[in-house]
């Protein structure tokens, strides 16, 4: 069949504390801080691609819970528990906004059984500009909405799942990739409510979708053609875009409290709900479209299991330990046949399968520093493993799919409302017009994704290529900076 020949060509889809605001009266205030939320959410979203490393799966979405290897979950006390658990926002007073990115570089170095080697990397020394998120929470009770005084509202945008990934046009898999990226974001309008005092739940909407602002705006996989449809050589591009709904739930458990009602023990639990998004685009060859094209993605569900646990923790210091068990469904991924306007089906089997993962963290805070009134300081640590998702006889170099360890590190700095800026600038001061902030913080994380050697064997035809050994590496840094108003 002619049309058979181009089923080669765009191959293997790759995925890849704050306080009580207090002014005058409370209806102005709520519009004045909901107005500051939405400009600062607004500039947040302008400012952060999406595009992320090379794990189909960005775990990192605050550099709070990076810095301790993503392990939130039971944890959940900043903004970012839109994200890691929505149960955890009904710990937040007032209205917080929080915001950052990261840079994500590295390479995989690739070497064929000849003793051809190649590297790819991620359309630069590193992912420019780095994947973003940005949160909004608001707790009615400390708003004076004393009908809903157990509700706390919130939005978040992140980007959960992604791919950004570059070889040579004349790597020896040029007819299987060149390059792949995911720009895909997820809009996060979220619930959670204090069921008792011990007993938070919480459940949100994942909007997932592409717009002009991020990245092309739409998903990409580029190959060389190795003739059929397109003349060999031709440089193939297949795009598309659209939106899929998916929602998430979560709880938050204290077991144990200290004398002063300190959570010391948490239980936490989270779905993610699989999501299914049809990609509407077109298949082109040098720029030129040859057909109208659509592909189905399916985004796993996940389940995270976690606990928390504070050996210390009184009014000078705190001391964390936490381990987070998650369950990626990435069994439901079982192609991304390329459908073309004329009926042609581009068959790409992928059958991956579903991964665990596991993640421990810690966090040492300083309540109280002599040499710095009104400041907080935390040092983060965590290790994070997982497990490769995509078997040998579907392996695109696109996603260096390999088993996984990942460490972090981090440090997190929190000034309140009596402490100071080099003891030039109040932190209480800062903030526009009447708008003041009750606390400011800044945390900062890196994270070391290094991938086991993997060996790929056993493919016959054109995808003989791409048998061989991957070596990949990753850094990231992460930075976040939130307010509480």
């Amino acid at each position: 069949m002619h049309n058979r020949d181009t089923t080669r060509a765009p191959s293997h889809w790759s995925l890849p504390e704050g306080r009580p605001w207090h002014s005058s009266p409370k209806s102005v205030q709520i519009c004045v801080c909901w107005g500051l939320s939405l400009a600062a959410l607004a500039v947040i979203v302008c400012m952060a691609s999406p595009v992320s490393a090379q794990v189909p799966r960005v775990y990192g979405q605050g550099a709070a819970a990076s810095g301790m290897g993503n392990a939130f979950a039971a944890q959940a006390d900043n903004p970012s528990a839109i994200h890691y658990n929505p149960a955890g926002m009904t710990q937040l007073r007032g209205i917080q906004i929080m915001g950052g990115g990261s840079l994500v570089g590295g390479t995989t170095d690739f070497g064929s059984p000849s003793g051809f080697s190649i590297t790819g990397d991620h359309d630069g020394a590193f992912a420019w500009p780095g994947p973003g998120h940005g949160y909004i929470t608001a707790n009615l009770q400390s708003l004076g909405v004393s009908l809903l005084d157990k509700l706390t509202v919130g939005v978040g945008v992140t980007t959960p799942f992604g791919s950004v990934m570059r070889w040579p046009d004349d790597s020896p898999f040029r007819a299987i990739t060149t390059f792949t990226a995911l720009p895909l974001f997820d809009v996060k309008p979220t619930l959670a409510y204090q069921l008792f005092p011990d007993l938070s739940i919480g459940a949100g909407a994942d909007i997932y979708t592409f717009a002009s602002f991020f990245g092309e705006g739409h998903a990409e996989l580029q190959s060389i053609s190795p003739g059929g449809l397109a003349p060999a050589g031709s440089k193939l591009e297949f795009n598309g875009k659209g939106t899929a709904p998916g929602f998430n739930v979560g709880a938050l458990y204290t077991a144990l409290r200290n004398g002063e009602g300190q959570p010391v023990a948490n239980l936490a639990v989270v779905y993610r709900s699989q999501a299914t998004l049809h990609l509407d685009g077109a298949l082109s060859a040098n720029g030129v479209k040859i057909q109208d094209a659509t592909t189905t993605l399916v985004l796993p569900q996940v389940i995270t299991g976690g606990i928390a646990l504070w050996p210390v923790r009184n009014t000078e210091r705190e001391w964390k330990l936490e381990l987070n068990v998650d369950y990626v469904g990435w069994k439901s991924v079982r192609n991304l046949d390329i459908h073309l306007a004329n009926g042609t089906i581009i068959p790409q089997p992928q059958n991956w399968k579903g991964t665990y993962a596991i993640l421990v963290g810690t966090e040492y805070r300083w309540l109280r520093v002599d040499r710095l009134p009104g400041w907080e300081i935390a040092l983060r640590g965590g290790y994070t493993n997982q497990q490769a998702q995509v078997p040998d006889l579907n392996f695109n170099p696109g996603v260096p799919s390999a088993d996984l360890h990942v460490i972090s590190t981090g440090i997190g700095l929190l000034c309140n409302g009596n402490g100071s800026f080099l003891g030039l600038i109040s932190c209480g001061r800062v903030g526009i017009g009447p708008v003041k902030a009750k606390l400011v913080g800044v945390d900062v994380s890196y994270q070391a994704f290094l991938y086991e050697p993997r060996t790929i064997s056993g493919n016959t035809g054109l995808r003989a290529m791409v048998n061989g050994l991957y070596n990949t590496t990753l850094h990231a840094g992460g930075l976040s900076v939130r307010a509480s108003f």
